[in-house]
């Protein structure tokens, strides 16, 4: 048996320790009111704590996994079968054609910044072409990470460098209830995925990388790409029964797969290039199929110009704006000829020699 290697987890938190931080919730003055309330509630999350309580509520997996008896959490079930009815509806062809426009900026003018991002307006021009071509467009904006009120997206927590099969479809390490890792957005994000018949990647450039929270969602989505669709044959998190699954000999099956694709990313000064590549090169794994040159897109908006004057320049630039409109008609066409099975994909049906 392959070693387990172990001894990075720290201890666990003292009693005070989880005080300290279980009250950073409720700093506002208005909460002291409720002080011997909520320090009933507090002993119920350190028990949790204690306990591990990662999924307080569970049920029998029942028949078609490899465990019928096991209990899996109610929340993954129910995410499960949402993802499982969007997959039927995607392969439906009297379902209308649908694509995923997701807005990778962290910016709106509901937070801190008071002011809408380039690239919401960028998903809007985009959302318009899509709808003229009478397919539905539905925008994930995934700005709302920084406006809205207890919305997740947690990290990746790396099952999948442990073995494939602990890494879940769709994730099974959130929500984690003991400690107090909920609201996990991607729960709704894996259906609105399997939904589409096409994504289109609209982000900015930081510091020459993928926004965060575009970056959140990109790293747990790894359980698109291997995952494994039955957790009671890892039963839960054992890495010892992922291993010998994966030795055993495991097929990596893409779940998003068969999906097209486009893009646009932009900036003001660098990094546009590396990362419409880097962005381009992880959906290609994934499984998805470009929609054209014309759908991948990369542009700088106002070169080394303000940022206080940057939504006059994308004003100025008509041709840009017609680039990015391009890119949903090229998607959209792509979708179209995918649905009538026209869609020209050379390497289909190659079998991968190393498939991971």
């Amino acid at each position: 048996m392959t070693e387990i290697r172990k001894g990075q987890a720290p201890a666990a938190l003292s009693r005070n320790q989880f005080h300290d931080r279980f009250m950073e919730s409720f700093m506002d003055p208005a909460f002291e009111a409720e002080a011997q309330a909520i320090s009933r509630v507090e002993a119920i999350a350190w028990d949790a704590y204690l306990e591990g309580r990662k999924a307080p509520r569970t049920r029998k997996a029942g028949p078609g996994y490899a465990d019928p008896d096991y209990e899996l959490s109610v929340e993954w079930l129910q995410t499960r079968e949402r993802i499982q009815q969007a997959q039927a509806a995607w392969q439906d062809p009297a379902s209308p054609s649908r694509v995923l426009l997701v807005c990778g900026s962290a910016r709106n003018d509901g937070t801190c910044p008071g002011e809408v991002s380039k690239t919401w307006r960028m998903v809007k021009w985009a959302e318009e072409t899509l709808q003229a071509a009478n397919i539905e467009a539905d925008v994930l904006d995934l700005s709302l990470l920084t406006s809205s009120y207890h919305l997740n997206i947690h990290p990746c927590k790396g099952c999948a460098s442990t073995a494939m099969p602990l890494c879940h479809w769709p994730c099974s390490c959130y929500p984690n209830h003991s400690l107090g890792q909920t609201s996990d957005w991607m729960n709704e994000i894996y259906e609105r995925w399997t939904a589409a018949h096409g994504v289109i990647l609209l982000t900015p450039v930081y510091w020459y990388q993928s926004p965060s929270p575009l970056k959140l969602m990109i790293d747990r989505l790894v359980c698109a790409d291997g995952g494994n669709p039955d957790p009671t044959s890892t039963q839960g998190k054992k890495p010892a029964k992922a291993k010998a699954l994966e030795l055993k000999g495991w097929d990596y099956p893409k779940h998003l797969a068969g999906r097209v694709y486009g893009m646009v990313v932009h900036g003001d000064v660098a990094g546009i290039e590396g990362s419409r590549r880097g962005l381009s090169d992880w959906l290609d794994w994934m499984g998805l199929i470009d929609a054209g040159a014309q759908a991948r897109l990369d542009r700088y908006v106002g070169y080394y110009e303000p940022y206080a004057t940057s939504h006059d320049a994308l004003d100025a630039d008509k041709p840009m704006q017609a680039e990015v409109r391009n890119v949903a008609s090229a998607v959209a066409n792509a979708v179209a000829a995918l649905r009538a099975g026209t869609l020209s994909q050379p390497d289909r049906g190659l079998s991968r020699p190393r498939p991971k």
